[in-house]
Parts: C-alpha cells; structure tokens; sequence
C-alpha cells in the first residue's frame, strides 16, 4: 500500500461519525378507519381496480364482464373453488402440465390467490407455494387476485408480522400493474408485467 493511500485511509478513519442506536419500531404507526377504503383509494391512484364481493360465485360474475376477460384466448386460475363458463375462444390453462413457465407468456388472463392486503399501499402479499409457477403472478397480460376480506392490515409494519419463513420459498409484494418509466419520464403501463390489475376481496372464502 502507498504511503499516500495510508494516510488517506488513516485520514478518513480518524472521522468516522459516531454511531447512532436504530430508531424503535413500537410506532405509532398509521392507522386507517376503513383499511379497505383506504386500499381501494391507494389502488386507483396506481392504476389498479378493488372489487369487494361476498363470495366466489361474485368474482365469476365480475370477470365475464371485464372486457380483458371476455377477449382472452388463453386463461390460468389457481383459486380454489372458482369456476366460470369460459367462451368458445377461450382455454383454460392446465398448470400441472406445464413444466417450463416460460411457456405460459402467452397467458392473457390470470386468477391467482393472495394471502393479505396492506391498506397504506395496495400491496398484496403473494406466495410461491400457492401457485404452480412463481412467473404466473408477472408473465400475464392481465391479472387478479383474490383475497379474504378480512385478511387487510393498515400499513407494511403490520405486514410484517404476518410474515414467516420456515422454508425456502417464494413470495412478493405486488401492488398494481406493471408500471415502468423510461429516461422521458414517460410512464408505461403493462412493459414488465401484466397491463391491468384486479384485486377481489372476497367475504366468504375457505382457509387455503
């Protein structure tokens, strides 16, 4: 080492700045009145749509009037219970049949579950485990998700805490459709991911 490099090296540890404890994490922490209003709000502003039903039969009737939905030729589910009439163009996706999930870029509409929701930010917590392929949540031309009504925290704090990891695994916080701004600051919907959002609450929807 250089005489010059030691004294710039000695130099800048003579002035290390002090160290300082973490802040607590004990909050407060925000809360809402109405988490799901507040989710809904959030999602709007990021391009995304909340539909609050009391059952399954409910997101099947939504989806048949979702324009996106009633022109897709290639459809994927893994929510458990929900059935639809697919139209005569459509075909429904096998997941278990499919071994490489590069193969499912031509999928246009995806029905996937979430675990919960964050109001602060409209972010879904989703779960590889849940799902056949992880790429199922992101190589979609359109998504939705599904998620128990009563499964909504207030903000990421709480989110947090819902959190375990036992496994290796896989899971995302996913909040809108794909958006990407470019050096114009340009904003692009739909580049990296699927091109619109839907997220149902759902009332009645057995334990997964």
């Amino acid at each position: 080492m250089s005489t010059s490099r030691a004294e710039i090296l000695k130099a800048i540890r003579r002035h290390l700045p002090e160290s300082s404890p973490l802040p607590p994490l004990d909050g407060p922490w925000i809360q809402y009145p109405d988490p799901m209003d507040q989710f809904d709000k959030v999602l709007q502003m990021i391009g995304g749509r909340m539909v609050h039903v009391p059952h399954l039969e409910a997101v099947a009737n939504d989806l048949q009037s979702l324009a996106p939905f009633a022109q897709s030729k290639k459809v994927l589910c893994e929510v458990e219970g929900l059935t639809f009439s697919p139209s005569a163009a459509m075909s429904l996706v096998d997941v278990d049949s499919v071994v490489a999930a590069g193969t499912m870029a031509d999928v246009d509409f995806a029905i996937l579950p979430g675990e919960f929701a964050v109001a602060e930010n409209a972010a879904v917590w989703c779960e590889g485990s849940k799902v056949r392929h992880r790429a199922e949540y992101f190589i979609c031309e359109h998504l939705a998700l599904v998620v128990p009504a009563e499964k909504i925290v207030n903000n990421m704090f709480e989110a947090y805490q819902h959190l375990s990891f036992p496994t290796r695994g896989f899971g995302a916080f996913i909040a809108g459709p794909s958006k990407t701004a470019d050096i114009e600051q340009s904003l692009v919907i739909g580049a990296h991911g699927p091109r619109s959002h839907t997220v149902y609450f759902v009332d009645q929807l057995s334990e997964r």
